[in-house]
């Protein structure tokens, strides 16, 4: 990551917490949310090691900070995780402080408590026992973290969040299973405290704001290990709204809209609504430059509350279209919604999202007719052609754009703009006369079926379900040939068998029967087929061959011409 201010280590838990430094969840990064099973999983790995064949050292993952200075670090990522540890150190010194309360005479345990808290959690004021702790939670943890985890005094039972309630019982949790697991006995609490704090380790990557904490994230995430880019975002807006001074209820209802948002498409999926969101009213942005971009956009108060309740509004639009048996679909929207998921293409969401907005109330018909062209030109564009997707992206975003401001209005005045990214006749049918697509692969296979089922009913008129068990997908050319297929040998069968044209439709049952015999003996079943496309093959071809395969496909990428048409005049 050239340019970038960050450091990376890998330090234990005691190297991270003994050291006077300061740490600290930002007031609105997400809530305490670990439960049983996340503390049994963690209490397992760390009482297995060094046993048998167990791990010598226990891996936490990536913890992301924030400072400045290299003393006062913002935990952007790892709270749960540092939090937990913490509670496991207090429910030590609490068990050490119970030890040294029963027996007065016993002091070791007390200095033993001391010398835990000074390392791991911090000390207490000796006049006002007011607790100066290594770690501040967020603004609705830290009040019952500070008051009554820390100084260890009697835990409310009443009166709390949910958070506070897995804090409590958390707490009450470790307590528990190192009274049952490593005993009663002061020096042995001690000594598994102190063992493991060695054998706990995290990789430890350091920022200087929120900008490259953002850049890291987007690139582990590229790597497979998800980090929340979603808290990064909010913690940055609060603040935004925070230095002007909001309101308690202004903060309570922004919070309250934000966790709905992200509670509607989970914390995942949200970068990506991001910045579909975005991209459909201003100029494209990639990933990579995003939070760069809203930073600069988003200065003040009002521009944040703006962008929350517009995200709000939007975040029910986009999850609509990403989920086509949303129920306000009409049957049409549905199967084109499906299509657009079946061929896994997101380009055009940036543009459906402004053209629902402008027009999905007033004008539904409209919408859907511009839902079923871009449908059509996915299916062209993006399956059959396979053409690279960032020109195409370029478009629709410059169509919603102009969706947004009001400049286009209508179907009739976005349909024609979508010309540059439907493939013409000539390069679709050559481009369907060569496909091939391996239907080892769950995706490929339902796509062909729906691309046979389509052309059956341009064919027959007969409407089936594509996706009914009822029917299944017969490969002419068996992917496992036996007797009978002496003609194609390995290099030929590796050329031919997945192209569009060895396969049609069957009822599951013939096919099943079917196996692998030779051509002749399936051209008898295909002459009684229900299926018009399959009875063709047994009209027209005398013999399966790579040259009748390459006709076949010729025949249906005619038809595919007419199935997938858009008329822009």
């Amino acid at each position: 990551m050239p340019g970038m201010n960050f450091n990376t280590t890998n330090n234990t838990f005691r190297q991270l917490m003994g050291n006077g430094l300061l740490y600290r969840v930002p007031p609105f990064q997400r809530d305490y949310s670990w439960s049983n099973d996340e503390w049994d999983d963690l209490w397992q790995d760390i009482t297995s090691l060094g046993t048998g064949d167990a791990e010598s050292s226990h891996y936490m993952g990536y913890l992301v900070l924030q400072s400045s200075d290299s003393k006062r670090f913002n935990i952007i990522d790892g709270q749960q995780r540092i939090t937990t540890l913490s509670i496991l150190v207090l429910a030590a010194i609490a068990l050490l402080q119970e030890l040294a309360q029963a027996d007065e005479t016993n002091l070791d345990d007390q200095k033993r408590a001391e010398q835990l808290r000074s390392s791991y959690i911090g000390y207490l004021d000796p006049v006002t026992l007011i607790p100066q702790a290594k770690l501040s939670l967020n603004r609705h943890n830290d009040r019952f973290y500070q008051n009554y985890l820390v100084p260890l005094e009697r835990l409310p039972q009443r009166g709390l969040n949910r958070s506070e309630h897995l804090l409590r019982k958390a707490f009450n949790w470790f307590r528990d299973r190192l009274k049952a697991d490593i005993g009663t006995k002061g020096e042995e609490i001690v000594r598994f405290i102190d063992s493991i704090v060695d054998l706990i380790f995290f990789t430890v990557i350091t920022v200087t704001d929120e900008l490259n904490a953002f850049t890291v994230f987007e690139t582990l995430n590229a790597r497979g290990v998800r980090l929340s880019a979603t808290d990064l975002l909010k913690n940055y807006l609060f603040s935004v709204v925070s230095k002007e001074g909001a309101h308690t209820t202004e903060l309570q209802n922004l919070e309250e809209r934000w966790e709905g948002i992200v509670g509607l498409l989970g914390s995942e999926s949200f970068p990506e609504f991001l910045r579909i969101f975005w991209n459909s009213r201003h100029k494209l942005v990639r990933k990579s430059h995003l939070f760069k971009t809203i930073r600069r956009a988003i200065v003040k108060k009002g521009d944040a509350f703006s962008l929350i309740r517009e995200l709000d509004t939007h975040a029910r639009i986009y999850a609509a279209l990403r989920n086509p048996q949303e129920s306000s679909w009409s049957r049409k929207e549905r199967d084109y919604l499906r299509q657009l998921q079946m061929f896994n293409v997101r380009q055009p969401l940036a543009l459906l999202l402004a053209a629902y907005n402008r027009l999905g109330e007033e004008n539904r018909e409209g919408f859907t007719k511009i839902l079923r062209t871009i449908a059509v030109i996915s299916f062209r564009y993006n399956v059959i052609c396979n053409h690279p997707s960032n020109e195409q992206e370029k478009i629709y975003n410059a169509i919603a754009q102009k969706i947004f401001s009001g400049t286009f209005d209508s179907a009739g005045n976005i349909i024609p703009a979508l010309q540059p990214v439907y493939p013409e006749d000539r390069i679709f049918r050559t481009a369907f006369s060569e496909k091939e697509l391996r239907t080892t692969n769950s995706r490929n296979k339902k796509v062909v079926r729906y691309i046979l089922f389509a052309i059956e009913r341009h064919c027959s008129g007969s409407t089936f379900d594509f996706e009914s068990a009822t029917y299944s997908l017969e490969h002419i050319l068996p992917e496992h040939p036996e007797n009978g297929w002496e003609t194609f040998d390995d290099q030929l069968h590796s050329r031919c068998v997945y192209l569009l044209g060895n396969m049609t439709l069957l009822a599951t049952g013939e096919n099943r029967n079917l196996g692998n015999q030779s051509y002749q003996e399936k051209r008898t079943i295909y002459s009684l087929s229900e299926f018009l496309i399959t009875q063709g093959i047994s009209k027209h071809f005398d013999e399966w061959t790579p040259a009748t395969i390459r006709s076949r496909q010729s025949w249906m990428a005619k038809q595919a011409c007419s199935v997938w048409h858009v008329s822009f005049s």
